[in-house]
């Protein structure tokens, strides 16, 4: 970054404008260039003890997420049990990542979890749209820490960001994160909605700068979710600004990674990307509930040799 870009940076939170000049100065995406290194990397193949590892490692990243209106607290009492013990008949099967659930349930998953090293995670801001006053946003948040959860999953306000109004989206960012008090703060871009990868990679920016300890893809509530390119986006982006502000961001896409092949395309991602340091559920998760189940099928594919009964294990 030059020494202007570097001035602007410090002067961010105090002017609308040059938030704005900063955004737009960021080096454009090369479209082809980053679809196609996303679909060589993903061609990638991890195999035996490595697979096992890698398995093992998606396992820990996983936030086993239900976000339905539908939910009931039977189903979240028993999602959360299976973080704990995804696979009951084998106890060196690692637990999760997060649970993840609307604040209304959080107390009941806290009631499970508390204690366990799982963390309690829970969409607010008036999660999917965020289309919502801030005051209802912030009491949303406050009400799911004060229930139990040590991490807040948001959304930003799209339409306020692809109308160019960034000082409001980053305003919102910054009075949700003093609402987390020591909670963390997941920032959900909905990457789907944002048209381009320089509008991803502005997005992510954006979001870091207002003090977000996670950037996340999606909320999985709309037709394009996750992907490899606009995952390999937002990894430039926190090795980028790690490399400028000395702090490290974690990344979580959400949203249609339903097989152990997709999760291991993504550990390749990473490790290609930006490189051990994020190999670890404290900087990647991901938002899925289908995917705990592959996962679980193939490693017990590697253990025994034979594939696991379509209903040897629960359906989240």
């Amino acid at each position: 970054m030059t020494a202007t870009a570097t001035s602007r940076l410090s002067a961010l939170p105090d002017s609308a404008v040059n938030l704005r000049a900063f955004l737009h100065g960021l080096p454009g995406v090369d479209k082809v260039g980053v679809e196609a290194r996303a679909a060589a990397l993903g061609t990638r193949s991890v195999k035996t003890t490595a697979k096992a590892r890698a398995i093992d490692l998606a396992i820990r990243m996983v936030d086993l997420t239900t976000l339905e209106g539908a939910d009931t607290p039977g189903k979240v009492r028993a999602l959360s049990a299976k973080a704990l013990r995804p696979d009951p008949a084998d106890p060196t099967c690692p637990t999760v990542g997060a649970i993840c659930v609307y604040p209304a349930m959080v107390p009941v998953a806290y009631e499970v979890l508390k204690g366990s090293g799982v963390h309690l995670a829970s969409v607010a801001t008036a999660f999917p749209s965020g289309q919502a006053p801030l005051d209802v946003k912030l009491a949303d948040t406050r009400d799911a820490v004060a229930g139990g959860a040590d991490e807040i999953d948001m959304v930003i306000s799209r339409g306020a960001f692809l109308a160019g109004d960034y000082a409001k989206v980053f305003d919102e960012i910054v009075a949700v994160k003093e609402a987390c008090g020591s909670a963390h703060l997941k920032v959900i871009l909905e990457t789907g909605e944002l048209a381009t990868y320089d509008n991803v990679r502005r997005a992510s920016w954006l979001a870091m700068l207002a003090g977000a300890d996670f950037i996340k893809t999606s909320t999985g509530k709309v037709p394009v979710a996750a992907t490899l390119p606009v995952t390999l986006v937002m990894l430039e982006a926190v090795r980028d600004f790690r490399a400028q502000t000395g702090r490290q961001i974690g990344v979580k896409p959400a949203g249609g990674i339903r097989t152990t092949k997709d999760a291991i395309k993504y550990l390749v991602l990473i490790n290609e990307t930006v490189g051990d340091d994020w190999l670890s559920p404290d900087w990647f998760r991901f938002g899925a509930s289908s995917l705990l189940n592959d996962l679980l099928m193939q490693r017990t594919k590697l253990t025994t040799g034979h594939y696991a009964g379509p209903d040897y294990f629960t359906l989240d």
